[in-house]
């Protein structure tokens, strides 16, 4: 059958932002967090189309990353670290983001994302106090006592981790320079004003790189990994256009580095950061060996010569790749019978790759034949460890298509009654809307080749 024609309508960031955040919580990607309750800002919950669409970008990450690579190890560190490792780091002192008050609503902004000559964004009064620094670190205690002494952070980035424990991975994995360490998982920053749905929040995941190189290198280390990070970009599918590489001012940068590229995408709500790199020299393992009294020198036998590494640092936001493959990827299309939404994420990054249809749910002949389909499919999705397959049967065959498109299935496979014939079944494409017929054997090898292009 051949493709027909769609004509793509247009619609304006705030709508396309709306039309996201509906459709994520409507088809089971993203929940406010503690809906129930009457829900907490800056939280979300992930349904069960989010956390496989997060699995899958989190594997592919580590896949290109640690597993694609001979020099690179992986690790997971505690949430909770001694409150030394943040006075070392200088989070204590300098994690901070400017805050004002608005004396009238008593509402709370920062005061660099805000016009400060302006009225209040909350009750239109023109009267801020002054601003003054925020830390955002996360307060808590350790054991049954609440007094200075056993209080402790949420970590606010992963990257401590990776340092802290670097004289432990040299010691047990011995590896030789340039090698990095990486790391996946949760970090917590109290955030002034947390907004624009999962982009900026108290509670997020980062996937970050800490790679410890020669001090003469680090420049071609740094392009190197800027170019790595590029790719990976490319790989999610994202338009180059609404990608641009910023390098942050000298004034701009954090406390420990010496540069610093932000790589940011043009949102519905502005160009703003999503991933980023950054050359933080000595500073980390020279503060933490100052603050601790241990040596975190490599001995670089070939020179022999001992010296403290420094380190390139690739950051990428996982909660804002989801973001961005949301907007990128959405699109409504015009259609005779109705608006068609469709992600078009690319096939390996779709959460649910396949979906099977009986063509009639009230024919069990029909129904038997495509519960066998799906279950050799769930088997071969399970074995991969990522992308679910999915089963529907209710209403006509074209709602069921428009559903499948609308959560992004790159393809659909329909028992019909001439699959009870000649055991071939319709497989729909959902970019082209191409139908085509597979003999049941081929299927797998058929979706196999395709995640490959």
């Amino acid at each position: 059958m051949a493709s027909r024609a769609v004509i793509k309508t247009s619609m304006t960031d705030r709508d396309r932002m709306e039309k996201i955040v509906s459709l994520a919580k409507r088809r089971g990607f993203i929940f406010p967090g503690s809906e129930l309750y009457g829900g907490l800002a800056g939280t979300w919950d992930y349904g069960p189309l989010g956390t496989e669409l997060k699995t899958i970008v989190r594997n592919e990450w580590r896949r290109r990353f640690v597993l694609g690579r001979t020099d690179m190890v992986q690790i997971e560190s505690a949430i909770l670290m001694n409150a030394r490792v943040w006075k070392a780091s200088g989070h204590l002192e300098s994690f901070t983001d400017p805050m004002v008050d608005c004396r009238q609503c008593k509402a709370r902004f920062r005061a660099d994302k805000i016009d400060l000559a302006a009225a209040c964004p909350q009750c239109g009064a023109r009267d801020f106090t002054g601003a003054r620094p925020f830390n955002m670190m996360f307060k808590t205690f350790i054991g049954p006592v609440e007094d200075s002494a056993a209080q402790i952070y949420l970590r606010p980035e992963t990257a401590q981790g990776m340092f802290t424990n670097f004289k432990a991975v040299l010691d047990t994995m011995r590896p030789k320079l340039p090698f990095g360490i990486a790391q996946i998982g949760k970090a917590f920053r109290n955030e002034i004003t947390p907004g624009n749905f999962i982009f900026r929040s108290r509670e997020f995941e980062q996937m970050e790189i800490e790679y410890f190189i020669r001090p003469a290198d680090w420049e071609a280390q740094f392009e190197a990994w800027l170019k790595e990070m590029r790719g990976w970009i490319a790989s999610l599918g994202l338009d180059a256009a609404r990608v641009h590489e910023r390098e942050v001012a000298a004034e701009d940068l954090a406390h420990y580095s010496k540069r610093t590229v932000d790589i940011d995408y043009d949102f519905p709500f502005g160009r703003e950061e999503l991933y980023g790199i950054a050359y933080r020299t000595d500073f980390d393992l020279g503060q933490h060996a100052q603050e601790s009294g241990a040596d975190l020198g490599y001995f670089d036998e070939a020179a022999k010569e001992r010296f403290v590494p420094h380190v390139i640092e690739p950051t990428f936001g996982l909660d804002r790749t989801v973001l961005a493959l949301l907007l990128e990827h959405y699109q409504e299309e015009g259609a005779k019978d109705g608006t068609r939404v469709v992600l078009k994420f690319p096939p390996r990054i779709a959460p649910v790759k396949v979906a099977v249809f009986p063509l009639l749910a009230n024919k069990p002949q029909l129904v038997e034949r495509a519960r066998g389909i799906f279950e050799r499919l769930q088997g071969w999705r399970r074995a991969m460890g990522e992308g679910l397959v999915a089963w529907d049967d209710r209403g006509n065959i074209g709602k069921r298509y428009f559903s499948q498109d609308e959560i992004g299935t790159p393809w659909c496979v329909t028992v019909d009654f001439q699959t009870l014939e000649d055991g071939t079944v319709t497989v729909r494409d959902r970019d082209s809307a191409e139908q085509e017929r597979v003999a049941e054997p081929d299927l797998v090898a058929l979706f196999e080749e395709r995640l490959k292009a």
